[in-house]
């Protein structure tokens, strides 16, 4: 059962310059005079979604969504192979967060995401955490380099035949090392056969990995359309390539500047692709948040997860900051 508010439309939105050739869409939904959240999306490079939205009391929140560089309704497009990726890191993508903070004339925000967008989220706290004034996480990531190696490497051992082929979608002379990084110089291809097909290897292994989740839909990667493929993974392997420009295990250390922000994290037990000691570890190190295990949710999550961020955002949207 859907227990999310009806959906809603935005009330306004917009392209905002943010440089390098970049032009960023957002929207903001619910009350214009409500409490500010931000959601930041997943991926990287999927772009935001209507349903996400419903989370939300439209008469409590004043909801901005937005599309990262390369992605969604943002311009140029990942897709495009003449799309710059050298502007397209962590750094860029939360100084547009602080610039879209103050092209809407926001003191503090809500943070609210998973998956990337928890990495994301929670690079910007440590970096702005007067800024922000709570978080909730569905999907903890931090985006460290042996996160990315168990998710591309790792948990081959559960899939190994679904494994071998993501492997054998590279050269053979890059098979024993960084796959991450071969897909990533595929993706750069002038060819468009050879991108399609990397995407398309690259979103039936992620599909593969997501496969025994009890409660997710059976191809969540595959079933994107073409273009959308292609720019989720030209931004992710991108991304992963490079360690997120994050030094490994530095917003876990890091969690200490997060100290005076109540959050909760939500984090599914059967979750394969991002194995719950992340979360664990987070908590351990943000005495204010709350770590909340579902037990039926994977990385997709379940109605009883639904229903419990549904809960946390009721709850801090009674608050005042």
């Amino acid at each position: 059962m859907d227990v999310r508010y009806p959906p809603i439309e935005p009330y306004e939105q917009g392209m905002l310059d943010v440089g390098d050739g970049n032009r960023v869409y957002w929207e903001v939904c619910g009350n214009p005079g409500g409490k500010p959240a931000l959601v930041v999306h997943g991926g990287p490079g999927s772009g935001c979604t209507d349903g996400v939205r419903r989370y939300f009391d439209p008469d409590r929140y004043r909801v901005v969504l937005f599309d990262q560089r390369g992605c969604g309704r943002s311009t140029p497009h990942a897709a495009d192979p003449a799309a710059d990726m050298r502007h397209n890191t962590t750094g860029h993508l939360l100084a547009d967060m602080e610039r879209l903070r103050e092209h809407l004339g926001i003191e503090r925000w809500l943070l609210f995401g998973g998956s990337w967008g928890s990495t994301l989220l929670l690079a910007y706290a440590e970096r702005h955490p007067e800024r922000v004034s709570q978080i909730v996480v569905n999907g903890v990531t931090t985006t460290r380099r042996s996160e990315t190696d168990w998710l591309y490497r790792g948990v081959g051992r559960f899939f190994p035949e679904q494994w071998e082929r993501f492997g054998a979608g590279v050269p053979e002379t890059d098979r024993a090392g960084d796959l991450v990084a071969a897909y990533a110089r595929l993706m750069e291809d002038p060819d468009r056969g050879v991108r399609e097909r990397a995407a398309n290897d690259w979103c039936a292994w992620e599909d593969a990995v997501l496969s025994q989740e009890p409660n997710g839909a059976p191809h969540p990667y595959g079933d994107r359309p073409p273009a959308a493929r292609l720019a989720l993974v030209r931004i992710a392997s991108h991304y992963f390539a490079h360690g997120a420009w994050l030094e490994e295990g530095a917003l876990l250390r890091d969690a200490g500047r997060l100290k005076g922000i109540p959050g909760v994290l939500f984090h599914g037990r059967l979750d394969l692709s991002s194995p719950l000691d992340t979360a664990w570890e987070l908590s351990r190190g943000w005495p204010e948040a709350e770590l909340v295990v579902i037990d039926d949710a994977g990385h997709q999550g379940s109605d009883a997860m639904r229903a419990q961020l549904l809960g946390a955002l009721d709850r801090f949207g009674s608050l005042s900051d």
